[in-house]
């Protein structure tokens, strides 16, 4: 049975969707006013992991994954580099498209963008407006979280620190990780000059990063899903403002499970750009990384902890992935026996299968997983070597590390596997 750790009730918990074997995930996808970093792609790799697993499991999985191309801090990048928003929004999303590409992170065939969905920002809104926990202030419409009762339970905020006087927030996302005690925007009013807005039913103006997740999530998957991921950082205002819009709008419980990946640290430090320590993929590719190695480092280390980066760290899994790969093309490229083997290896291609779920099932423990799976290679290769594995114990070897792959899409980059 597959457990996760949900970041609400801070429990292990056994998965279980509220409709039989159909899954609604969604997980928040990249702000592309900037290139993404390898602390991002470690993020989409171990979602990517997820929703391959539970395919593995036989759910049928309806994923969402938002760009957000619309935001004060795209508008700003573009002011700064004296082009539209869609220019530069446009080169990041195909950098990301490609870049994802060669990481095998399987994307559903439409990404829907903030700019695409401000219709459904506007009917969310008008939503709140309606039931009074959304207001109107200077041409803005803000939230106010002490209409919602429970609001910061993701967090765990201490609502006795709230403000006795009124509070706005105005933007978009702002630095750190502080929590902004006030009400939060919604919907940033047109003013005079400014290049980037829409019209809709509530006006001309463009929907905040606060109600883009809520007005994709309800026109893609409804107001109520299974599981919402991402990086976190998005325990930090962020994700507590979804669920206060979403479930003040619909009166329903917005998720069942919440999961939250650790950072990629470099040098024992989070990234960032005035520490100049900012890592990107074909930083990795120029200390002799294939984009395979990349994708399995990012996924060597269990979701929920933290990667320290460091150069020494990296090329030592990069040469644990090369073994591992030695060790399958000596299992594969071994004489294949006739008939069958005896009971002790059939028991080894079913560990197989067992390491791998034993793993997995442990909150994605990839780590442990890989490590299982490499085990069990390993002695079938010792026996492989010696003919002591039949045509049809092949056959069962070959059908359960194809279906391993499938989630792990590391040992297909050998070419050594039929598909």
């Amino acid at each position: 049975m597959l457990r996760l750790q949900n970041s609400m009730t801070r429990t292990v918990e056994t998965f279980e969707p509220k409709n039989g074997k159909t899954v609604k995930m969604f997980t928040c996808g990249p702000s592309i006013y900037q290139r993404p970093h390898i602390g991002n792609y470690r993020t989409f790799l171990w979602e990517d992991a997820l929703q391959r697993y539970l395919e593995y499991l036989g759910y049928n999985v309806h994923r969402v994954i938002n760009f957000t191309d619309v935001e004060d801090k795209s508008i700003e990048e573009a002011e700064k580099r004296g082009e539209s928003v869609t220019d530069l929004t446009e080169a990041v999303a195909r950098r990301f498209m490609e870049e994802t590409g060669r990481l095998k992170i399987k994307l559903p065939e439409v990404i829907p963008r903030s700019s695409t969905s401000v219709e459904d920002a506007a009917a969310v809104i008008r939503t709140l407006l309606d039931k009074g926990v959304a207001y109107w202030h200077d041409g803005d419409v803000f939230f106010d979280p002490l209409k919602f009762p429970g609001f910061g339970r993701l967090y765990g905020l201490d609502m006795s620190r709230w403000p006795k006087e009124k509070r706005r927030f105005k933007r978009d996302t702002y630095p750190g990780q502080r929590w902004n005690l006030g009400d939060f925007i919604l919907w940033h009013g047109y003013r005079k000059g400014e290049s980037v807005y829409f019209d809709s039913e509530i006006g001309r103006g463009r929907p905040s990063w606060n109600i883009q997740d809520p007005a994709i999530i309800s026109r893609q998957l409804g107001f109520s899903i299974d599981i919402f991921c991402g990086g976190i950082d998005n325990k930090v205002r962020h994700h507590d403002y979804n669920i206060a819009v979403m479930e003040s709008a619909s009166g329903e419980e917005l998720a069942r499970y919440w999961l939250h990946g650790e950072h990629v640290l470099v040098r024992g430090k989070k990234m960032s750009k005035s520490l100049n320590n900012v890592v990107y993929p074909e930083d990795l590719l120029g200390m002799g990384l294939s984009w395979e190695q990349i994708r399995f480092c990012l996924l060597q280390k269990p979701y929920r902890k933290r990667l320290n980066a460091t150069r020494d760290y990296l090329l030592r899994l990069g040469a644990r992935y090369d073994a591992f790969r030695e060790r399958l093309s000596g299992l594969l490229g071994a004489s294949r026996a006739q008939g069958s083997g005896d009971e002790a290896l059939r028991g080894l291609a079913h560990e197989l299968t067992a390491g791998f779920e034993a793993g997995m099932d442990d909150d994605l423990n990839t780590e442990a997983a890989f490590e299982n799976v490499f085990e069990t290679v390993s002695k079938l290769r010792d026996l492989a070597v010696v003919g002591r594995i039949g045509s049809k114990d092949w056959e069962d070897i070959e059908k359960r590390l194809r279906k391993i792959d499938r989630v792990f899409q590391v040992i297909s980059y050998t070419n050594e596997l039929s598909r």
